[in-house]
């Protein structure tokens, strides 16, 4: 429902996706950019007609403002007066409409649940919903504790998680050595079951540990997480990191990535509990990339919960895997291609086809040859759209010649998924084309904004 104007996500050519369909967008008018709408909401102006008063606002005052001029929405129980911010919306004023008046938690939660909506219309906060939250059950006479801790921990603590079962195990050490006579109080919300959507994204301030060039306008980032913090991004799922630019919180999803292809190659420096990596490509006209890279190394960056609907389930008995990136399109299949090339036992086939304009774009090109060379069953194809003379490998863009020749089955019925995240123009051409060689749904998993 709520979106970022265009400059912060995705840009035209930005390859970081969400795992979830597209949606269209509507040109904005001159004027109404995302600097022009936090110029406004900095202008003193009166943004939500109550003159500077919050207010308790019932469901029967909420549907009464559910006009494009007097436009009233629920999110996660506060309400907000959207009407100024229509024009400066990429979805449209119709989109807008669509919660006009009523909870649009949901609806908001679909589209682009990754907004910092409260940093973005602050100004147009009318007031909270006027419905008490249910009273949790007490649960301080319950004889067994499983949440908090009555001592002291060392920060040097493990966490495994066993993805196929859903389980994690997770070790704890004593500061002291001393007996525990009960293990401590219940935490806020325990023993209650809250639905995801409810939730909100959780961040944490994660410190730049380095930054280093892989291409000519890419590095990879080393974010620290904060002590005695564990973080898991299952593989093929997103986070987002967030900075204040202008005064304004800004927000965009990106795939953490392995810090390297094989971890082999390299002596292991940093523990991997605590880090996490990611390749960005630095867009010099950009809103949000520019402010990352001109971070120093001890700067923070806010680091949220994992989310994406990539499900390692999709791997069961899987025979042959497909994955198509175009430039950081690349990320997502990081995780991906460990994780297929190390736990799928009955795998035949991973090939990589990696469409960029030039050479030079190419990310851990020697890293992808070191795998193939090192893994038989791994085979990486690179196409480019602007090749030099001497270039003489594949060239051009996505098309039905190129994937049916590099889509074929180890098997005439292996079981098979396919993979493919890029541009959204290249994504959607690329789906239109595999269901076009007879892919069916289930064989095809896109990164799509």
């Amino acid at each position: 429902m709520l979106n970022v104007p265009s400059q912060s996500f995705p840009a035209p050519s930005s390859q970081q996706r969400v795992a979830s369909g597209g949606r269209s967008k509507v040109p904005l008018k001159q004027g109404r950019s995302l600097m022009d709408w936090i110029r406004l909401t900095k202008s003193g102006k009166d943004l939500t007609g109550l003159r500077g008063r919050l207010i308790e606002v019932t469901e029967e005052e909420l549907k009464k403002h559910n006009k494009k001029d007097d436009c009233w929405i629920c999110i996660r129980g506060f309400v907000y007066n959207v009407s100024p911010y229509m024009e400066y919306h990429p979805g449209g004023e119709d989109e807008l409409m669509r919660a006009a008046g009523s909870d649009g938690t949901d609806l908001f939660d679909q589209v682009h649940r990754w907004v910092n909506y409260e940093s973005m219309l602050k100004e147009c906060l009318v007031g909270r919903m006027a419905i008490k939250p249910a009273v949790p059950k007490d649960y301080r006479e319950e004889k067994k504790v499983l949440n908090g801790l009555s001592h002291e921990i060392q920060e040097d603590f493990s966490v495994r998680v066993v993805e196929n079962v859903g389980k994690i195990e997770i070790v704890l050490k004593k500061k002291e050595n001393t007996s525990w006579k009960r293990l401590g109080h219940p935490l806020e919300n325990h023993n209650l079951l809250i639905p995801k959507k409810d939730t909100g994204l959780y961040y944490r301030k994660c410190q730049l540990i380095s930054k280093e060039g892989v291409t000519h306008d890419t590095k990879l980032f080393c974010l620290m997480l904060p002590p005695s913090t564990h973080l898991q991004v299952p593989v093929g799922q997103h986070v987002y990191l967030k900075l204040t630019i202008t005064g304004t919180e800004i927000v965009k999803p990106y795939t953490p990535v392995c810090d390297f292809l094989l971890s082999e190659f390299k002596e292991p420096v940093l523990l991997n509990n605590k880090y996490i990596y990611f390749l960005i490509k630095i867009y010099p006209a950009g809103l949000f990339t520019p402010e990352l890279d001109h971070l120093h190394i001890g700067d923070f960056v806010s680091v949220s919960n994992p989310e994406g609907n990539f499900k390692i389930s999709q791997f069961r008995e899987l025979e042959d895997l497909f994955l198509l990136a175009a430039g950081t399109g690349f990320t997502p299949m990081v995780k991906i291609l460990n994780y297929a090339l190390t736990n799928i036992p009955g795998l035949r086939k991973v090939k990589l086809m990696f469409f960029n304009k030039t050479e030079d774009d190419i990310i851990w090109r020697s890293q992808l040859e070191k795998l193939a060379f090192k893994d038989k069953r791994f085979d990486v194809e690179f196409v480019l759209s602007a090749p030099t003379s001497e270039w003489n490998g594949k060239r051009g863009y996505i098309s039905p010649a190129l994937l049916s020749q590099f889509l074929k089955r180890s098997l005439d019925n292996s079981r098979v998924l396919i993979c493919i995240c890029g541009p959204t123009p290249f994504t959607e051409q690329g789906i239109r084309l595999l269901h076009d060689l007879n892919f069916s749904k289930d064989e095809i998993h896109s990164f799509t904004a």
